[in-house]
């Protein structure tokens, strides 16, 4: 098996222990950082993402991978600024105003980091404005609003009036997610995305910043 098979594999088990073996190993071996990501650590979270998707794991698995592939990222992050390696694109992401929740945010933040995306992660509690300023100051091409109250929805289509206000609309799409939102509520704020759930969220953050 390649050290790659390994590492994909130790990825999904959410094995830290040996990710911090296995990714020194292959960079002895000589494989550049940027095919260790993409085929071992990236890999191994796809199908985690795939397999959270169909309900095969749940939250806990996930939050073990994501361990796992946080502690290889930190590994390699010296030797892919060495060899000049961008990031796919940023993405800003936080639950709106007036709501607490992380759980499902902080999902979408692994499925994200997973696709090979930087977050700009401002956590709960984000007022409009804040989302913007942190686009406009990040040079990001995607917000990400997360709400579990329905009496917190609202500050979504707060979020798209700040861009229109700003004169970014243009310039940034808006994402929104969490279990009282639906595709007919996002069209009426106009917003550029709703998806269902984190791995999903990921998917079309990448043809976003693909079109």
């Amino acid at each position: 098996m390649s050290t790659l098979t390994e590492i994909s594999e130790a990825m999904q088990r959410g094995r830290a222990k040996l990710i911090k073996t296995l990714v020194p190993q292959a960079l002895e071996e000589g494989i550049p950082a940027q095919e260790i990501l993409q085929d071992g650590l990236l890999a191994g979270m796809d199908v985690v993402g795939r397999k959270f998707k169909a309900n095969e794991i749940f939250v806990p698995e996930v939050l073990v991978a994501a361990r796992a592939m946080n502690v290889g990222a930190e590994l390699l992050k010296p030797y892919l600024s060495e060899a000049g390696v961008e990031p796919k694109g940023k993405v800003i992401l936080g639950t709106v105003k007036g709501d607490l929740h992380d759980i499902g945010k902080n999902l979408v933040r692994m499925m994200l980091e997973g696709k090979g995306l930087t977050v700009i992660d401002l956590g709960v509690d984000v007022p409009p404005e804040k989302f913007i300023e942190s686009a406009i100051e990040n040079d990001c091409k995607i917000i990400c609003c997360s709400a579990l109250l329905t009496t917190t929805m609202p500050v979504m289509g707060e979020v798209v009036e700040k861009a229109v206000e700003a004169g970014v609309r243009d310039k940034v799409k808006i994402m929104i997610g969490g279990a009282p939102v639906t595709e007919a509520f996002g069209q009426s704020i106009n917003a550029d995305a709703y998806t269902p759930d984190a791995t999903t969220c990921a998917e079309v953050a990448m043809q976003l910043l693909a079109s």
